[in-house]
């Protein structure tokens, strides 16, 4: 009895600990790089990668029917594709962009028509009482990273937190599979990166190295503990030292970057009160604390969730209706899927998601930055996982920028399904790292979408 109570006080004290760490301020700007880098460092522009995600799938109806005009994917494979009414906005930027068709993981293609979000970055198979999902590709990327930015990565949605399994209000995974916390409000967001933490930087200093002392002190307990455990318990106590170690670096992060100032960013254009009342002013305001984390470097790695699976709670549900469309997001959905009727409302819903994506893309196309714009040097990956509701194949996808990273675009590139969405991922990250040779169940390159 006496080792179990000193094992849940030693959890307590981890929470506490990792509590502690997380609260901690987020971090900076490439004016104000990190002590030992190099001018090469600071003439070499950053490699960036966004993935924004929406649910339920698309309005998809047979061509040459009066709905078709609202399909999301072009009639036309290639460079002479025409785009439909829900992706007008981006005519203007069609040669930054590339529609995939096709994709999708062939582990999740069998699984609950709800259940796929938490794998759009994974590829990981949920079902069956087998919730164990796997790292997502942005998490491998901020990995591969290092200390470069003061954050780690960015990782934002409309619900915020992490949700539940299947349903999940994040996108993100570590390495161990486990959800990481999602932020949804623009001003907590905006405060976390640019504001000004009003204690001392020596009281920071010693929340952190408070931070630091109870992590070695659980790390060296939990190590003693191991040899008294089973095969299967162990294995869970290695889960849980892998889960400290992120979070000492996340301590060591915060250390290193603690005398380098904030940058001074100008909220003045932004709405920081917008919230689920106003979902079109939401919406733009977190693609613009994106597009400033990375303008000022505070991260390279970003991932926005626009609206989970579950129907019934998620707060992105009642967008459309709150921008005059008829029914909630999931009805929409349903609908489309139902008859030629249902097509132009939810086509709607997808042209004021794409009118929004354009947005973004043009504010990083007019930013300049080395011989290029931040759109050279920025991967953006758009989509859902379905193609309909509750069809889990031939997701509706783009991605767009990354031009100066060796990325081609200006074309619908279709695929047949025995190509897995994975190798596009590998493609990703041999563009904004070190070369990798595989992600999950990729089975090569997409080289079709490099130059």
């Amino acid at each position: 009895m006496a080792t179990r109570k000193s094992w849940h006080l030693d959890r307590r004290t981890f929470l506490r600990g990792a509590g502690v760490a997380l609260a901690l301020p987020w971090m900076e700007s490439m004016e104000s790089m990190a002590a030992g880098a190099t001018a090469a460092d600071r003439e070499t522009a950053p490699k960036r990668f966004c993935a924004v995600y929406f649910p339920y799938g698309v309005s998809l109806r047979e061509a040459g029917t009066p709905a078709a005009e609202w399909n999301w994917f072009p009639a036309e494979t290639g460079k002479d594709f025409q785009f439909g009414k829900s992706h007008a906005a981006l005519e203007p930027l069609r040669d930054e962009v590339t529609i995939l068709s096709g994709l999708s993981h062939p582990a999740c293609r069998q699984m609950g028509g709800h259940d796929t979000a938490d794998t759009w970055l994974t590829a990981a198979e949920m079902k069956e009482g087998h919730l164990k999902n796997s790292v997502s590709l942005d998490q491998v990327m901020a990995m591969r990273s290092g200390d470069a930015t003061r954050y780690a990565s960015l990782i934002l949605s409309t619900d915020g937190g992490v949700g539940e399994p299947t349903r999940a209000s994040t996108l993100s995974f570590d390495r161990n599979g486990t959800p990481l916390p999602s932020s949804h409000q623009p001003r907590l967001i905006f405060d976390r990166l640019f504001g000004v933490d009003p204690s001392s930087a020596e009281a920071q200093r010693q929340r952190l190295s408070n931070s630091g002392s109870m992590l070695d002190l659980i790390a060296e307990h939990s190590r003693s503990l191991r040899g008294k455990l089973g095969k299967i318990d162990q294995a869970k106590l290695d889960e849980y030292l892998t889960s400290v170690r992120q979070i000492e670096q996340r301590v060591e992060r915060s250390e290193q970057w603690l005398e380098v100032p904030k940058p001074q960013v100008d909220s003045s254009g932004l709405s920081l009160e917008a919230d689920d009342s106003t979902p079109g002013e939401l919406i733009r305001t977190m693609y613009d604390l994106i597009y400033l984390a990375f303008q000022t470097d505070q991260t390279r790695i970003a991932t926005y969730q626009l609206g989970n699976m579950n129907g019934a709670t998620s707060i992105a549900g009642k967008f459309p209706q709150l921008l005059g469309l008829s029914a909630s997001m999931h009805t929409l959905a349903h609908d489309a899927r139902k008859s030629d009727a249902g097509a132009e409302p939810l086509g709607l819903w997808d042209r004021m998601l794409t009118e929004q994506l354009a947005y973004f893309l043009e504010r990083l196309r007019s930013t300049p930055e080395g011989d290029g714009t931040m759109l050279d040097s920025t991967i953006v990956f758009y989509g859902t996982s379905n193609s309909q509701t509750h069809v889990n194949e031939n997701y509706a996808l783009l991605t767009a920028g990354g031009r100066g990273l060796g990325m081609r675009h200006g074309a619908h590139l279709s695929f047949p399904d025995s190509v897995p969405l994975s190798n596009l991922f590998t493609t990703f990250l041999n563009k904004t790292g070190p070369e990798a040779e595989s992600f999950a169940d990729s089975t090569s390159e997409l080289t079709e979408i490099t130059a």
